[in-house]
């Protein structure tokens, strides 16, 4: 029996590009203090696929994934689907944290502080 891909799904490849070619203002200043093992020598991917979900930023030595959500979040569905989302992960042993756009510009530092937190 095939074992079923978890990461980095070929059928996702080329939104995950686009994903990454567009990134948001927040997810932008974000992926400056996390890319080249900037942030205590910890590797991050940006829109990287877990099952059939993309996630902002995935750092699989800590299996802790980083969300960053904007106003889009707050409709009754996207918050029923981000808590599916949510659930599903977390079932597969990942550490999720979400973050408003917004706390990425007014607080970072506890943005970051929060993020190490997670570190083992």
């Amino acid at each position: 029996m095939k074992r079923e891909q978890l990461h980095t799904k070929k059928e996702l490849s080329d939104f995950r590009k686009e994903l990454r070619k567009n990134l948001t203002p927040s997810e932008a200043f974000l992926w400056k203090h996390l890319k080249s093992k900037k942030l205590e020598g910890k590797r991050f991917r940006r829109q990287h696929s877990i099952g059939s979900y993309i996630v902002d930023f995935y750092c699989a030595s800590e299996k802790l994934i980083v969300e960053l959500d904007g106003e889009v979040h707050l409709t009754a569905n996207a918050i029923e689907y981000d808590g599916k989302r949510t659930k599903y992960l977390e079932n597969l042993g990942y550490t999720l944290l979400r973050f408003e756009n917004k706390m990425v510009f007014d607080n970072f530092q506890s943005v970051l502080m929060e993020i190490k937190g997670c570190f083992k």
